[in-house]
């Protein structure tokens, strides 16, 4: 599995509303998205980082999302080019369900 922390740096602050307002117009693009595992999208306090966290099944699957077509429409959304940066993610616990552990498969 791999995790990507994708974020904007905001020419101009966003409201914690207006952060919520854009989330929400964008959510449905990322349901039942192939290889997406779960997607976090975050804000800054300061509001001047906006962005998503995203767990992904492999790199392929984020690699074929992260392409010209999704990269101009979050800069056109967030009025700034994404930083992403990327980690594996070997095990993961999820405690919204139950306490569960998940494991990658070995390289």
């Amino acid at each position: 599995m791999i995790t990507t922390v994708v974020q904007f740096h905001m020419a101009t602050p966003i409201s914690l509303e207006e952060a919520r307002k854009r989330f929400e117009s964008s959510a449905p693009k990322y349901q039942k998205l192939p290889g997406l595992i779960r997607k976090y999208y975050i804000r800054s306090e300061d509001g001047t980082t906006a962005g998503g966290i995203y767990l992904w099944e492999n790199r392929e699957a984020a690699e074929a999302v992260y392409g010209g077509e999704w990269r101009a429409r979050v800069a056109a959304l967030y009025g700034a080019e994404p930083v992403m940066s990327w980690f594996d993610s070997p095990v993961i616990v999820d405690n919204a369900d139950g306490g569960t552990i998940t494991t990658s498969a070995a390289a």
